[in-house]
């Protein structure tokens, strides 16, 4: 069972930071809900994708620095991987980082603003 509560308030901690776009949730605890085998590598407990235009002109490092910093391991009941993309960024990554992809193919989205794809 994922803290939705919690999940909602780290989404608005970065968000008060940089306005996000999309938020896609992943790792081994969304993995488990949607029924995945125990016997498995799990890697990462969750993998969080933000996307945000407002990310540009920031070093990667201190993005994930910073909204790794407001991830509550505690309330959440284990750590997070955080990637933060902007939306071109997020596009090239989704096709070179398995672990991108994955989330981004079977994650939960907390946050979907994008514009419809044509």
């Amino acid at each position: 069972m994922l803290n939705e509560r919690e999940l909602h308030r780290y989404v608005q901690r970065v968000d008060g930071r940089w306005p996000l776009e999309r938020v896609i949730l992943g790792g081994a605890r969304v993995l488990d809900l949607q029924g995945a085998p125990p016997q498995r590598e799990r890697g990462s407990e969750y993998v969080a994708i933000l996307i945000s235009e407002y990310f540009a002109g920031v070093p990667w490092l201190e993005r994930v620095y910073q909204a790794g910093n407001l991830w509550d391991a505690s309330e959440m009941g284990g750590t997070a991987d955080v990637h933060c993309y902007t939306p071109g960024e997020f596009e090239r990554k989704r096709d070179t980082l398995p672990v991108v992809r994955q989330v981004a193919d079977h994650g939960i989205e907390l946050i979907d603003a994008a514009p419809p794809q044509n």
